[in-house]
């Protein structure tokens, strides 16, 4: 067992359920997810968890973004080639800043494209959830505080940042941090395939370990400048191959060990 309570390795979502809306591990029947049953967990899924003894088959639930976090905090420039494909350089230090909570959005709810923006782009990410409160963290001891990881797209209004010169406004509409589908306990962020469809063309097709500040060090940073608390979350940067989503697509990106998370484009 480590820091977040689980002593194997759990898939974590948060569901509405018949009864309402709850956190919950996924229990699995061997690779036939229809079988898949979600077992609530009382409160949160921070500490040891407490099961309540409900349960429901997987395929009667809706997946909800798996954690509601006080702050996401992004990386910028992470991936050596994207920061090339838009003649950036690679930063000493990471680049960070922060997106609002109220950009969070779920599995399968729409990016909503503001009326603001003609050029809104995804970018596929994997996210880091913290599980404990920590501050002033070494990176050998950031995977104690470490829930687990999920898939996340820091969807962005590239003209607006272009404009701007700093990205609260690109980075912050509503519906601009998609994650899920949930949270896995227990792999390994270190070398991870990363790839992202829109409309089931391959657009980003990269491994974490392209990462040039990794996923200790950066939950090391970023606890250098803030506190972190249990359920913020840290998405790590996106590799080459971002581009320009429009209404009526869909966007899917896929990290190994993980999952995939789906998202439609609307007009907002």
């Amino acid at each position: 067992m480590d820091g977040t309570g689980y002593d194997d390795a759990v898939r974590l979502a948060r569901i509405a359920h018949p009864e309402g809306v709850a956190f919950g591990s996924i229990e699995a029947d061997g690779d036939n997810d229809d079988a898949a049953q979600v077992l609530e967990i009382a409160d949160h899924p921070f500490g040891k968890p407490n099961y309540t003894g409900r349960r429901w088959p997987l395929a009667d639930v809706r997946l909800l973004a798996p954690i509601l976090p006080t702050k996401v905090i992004a990386v910028g420039r992470n991936y050596a080639k994207h920061a090339q494909e838009f003649g950036n350089e690679v930063p000493a230090e990471p680049m960070i800043f922060l997106k609002p909570s109220t950009s969070v959005i779920g599995p399968h709810s729409p990016i909503k494209l503001p009326p603001s923006s003609s050029q809104v782009d995804f970018e596929g990410e994997l996210a880091v959830v913290i599980g404990q409160p920590v501050k002033n963290v070494r990176p050998e001891q950031a995977r104690a505080a470490i829930l687990g990881y999920t898939v996340a797209n820091d969807v962005s209004a590239r003209d607006h940042q272009a404009a701007d010169g700093q990205w609260g406004r690109a980075k912050g509409f509503d519906t601009f941090c998609p994650i899920g589908p949930w949270i896995e306990t227990a792999v390994d962020p270190a070398d991870l395939r990363l790839t992202t469809e829109v409309d089931g063309v391959v657009k980003q097709d990269a491994r974490t370990s392209d990462m040039v500040h990794k996923v200790d060090d950066l939950v090391a940073f970023v606890s250098s400048v803030m506190t972190l608390l249990p359920g913020d979350m840290i998405i790590t940067g996106t590799p080459e191959g971002v581009g320009r989503i429009e209404e009526g697509q869909q966007v899917s990106i896929t990290i190994e060990g993980i999952g995939t998370l789906t998202n439609p484009v609307q007009s907002a």
